[in-house]
């Protein structure tokens, strides 16, 4: 089922060279939506505007190769993968939910929607597990892959933009800055609604590893942090982030540039933004500080992603439709990279007792 023959050269690790982080080869032909990591392996889920999906395989050194791939019949926009790693689950601009059976090479269509998914998350609960999917169509609807048709179907105020699952929290981000808190205990009714905390249009959400709280990143160059409990909204907070000075000698950050995904680290807590102005930062929510500024990309980074130990950090350098059809020049990088992440810049900051 490989598609691909050659493999990177590089190497990720302790032996490589300082700072310098690998280009996987063969990376999709259009813009890359979505980056999703395997719960079990090193293996890398990309979904793209070309309509495919790539499987691509991270050895420990880095070096990377193709490993399988399957169409949707339209852009790609999310993927994802069950807990054990046997099945990946995309969702496109074809209004199709796809699942990619890693074991048989075989790809199905599980879900179905009157609009574009934009997102499609694995929900695994002690009562069973399910597809979750949101759509344009403003709803998400819930799939038990044994059954062709939603288990249940929640409406939305608005069209999903954006939505993320640590059981038992599920966030979703919809067009008009409505955000929908959900205990995947009572997996049909939201168990609080509220305005995103920023002003701006909602670009992504995503939950903490603890299940107690979520960060929001706006167009606007902003990141939320909100607690789902009253008990602990006094630890919430924004920040600016993803903002340039209009000359090299003002000190005004007036461009602003969209917040375009935030991924949490699976060991520590911490987390990565990343945004249009092709820059990454990881950042200490507690201490409130920032750990490590990647050096500005040679375009915007749309998605990001940690593997499961968090020891590699996977990144997408690719237009983001931002400014239109005008905005992609012929020659425009497409590019999938990889990071060793070190200790230093993943870690917790010691707080002040």
């Amino acid at each position: 089922m490989s598609f691909f023959g050659s493999s990177t050269s590089g190497t990720l690790g302790s032996n490589a060279p300082a700072e310098k982080d690998i280009e996987v080869a063969d990376p999709p032909t259009d813009s890359i939506s979505s980056l999703s990591f395997s719960p079990s392996a090193d293996y890398l889920a990309v979904g793209s505007w070309d309509n495919n999906v790539r499987i691509y395989e991270v050895g420990p050194n880095g070096q990377s190769q193709g490993k399988a791939m399957y169409p949707h019949q339209g852009p790609v926009l999310s993927v994802c993968w069950n807990r054990d790693g046997t099945k990946i689950f995309s969702g496109g601009a074809d209004n199709a939910g796809r699942m990619f059976d890693v074991t048989t090479g075989q790809p199905s269509q599980v879900a179905q929607h009157d609009a574009p998914i934009k997102v499609v998350r694995w929900i695994e609960s002690p009562q069973g597990s399910v597809l979750a999917t949101g759509s344009w169509d403003k709803t998400v609807k819930y799939w038990d892959l044994r059954t062709p048709n939603p288990v249940s179907t929640v409406q939305l105020p608005e069209r999903c933009y954006t939505l993320d699952v640590v059981f038992p929290l599920m966030v979703v981000g919809t067009a008009e800055r409505h955000i929908q808190v959900f205990n995947l205990q009572n997996p049909t009714t939201p168990f609080k609604t509220l305005v995103s905390p920023l002003k701006w249009q909602t670009r992504v959400v995503s939950c903490f590893p603890s299940a107690n709280g979520f960060a929001v990143g706006s167009i606007e160059g902003r990141v939320a942090i909100q607690y789902v409990e009253e008990k602990d909204s006094s630890n919430n907070f924004s920040f600016k982030c993803h903002r340039r000075d209009s000359t090299p000698t003002g000190k005004d950050q007036s461009l602003v540039y969209a917040v375009n995904d935030i991924s949490f680290h699976p060991v520590h807590g911490t987390f990565s933004t990343c945004g249009s102005d092709g820059t990454i930062n990881f950042w200490d929510k507690d201490a409130r500080t920032r750990l490590k500024s990647f050096d500005p990309a040679p375009g915007p980074v749309p998605c990001t992603t940690f593997n499961r130990t968090g020891t590699i950090f996977a990144y997408a350098v690719s237009y983001d439709w931002s400014k239109g059809h005008s905005g992609m020049t012929p020659g425009h990088p497409n590019k999938l990279m990889l990071h060793a992440c070190k200790d230093e810049e993943v870690k917790r900051k010691q707080t002040k007792r």
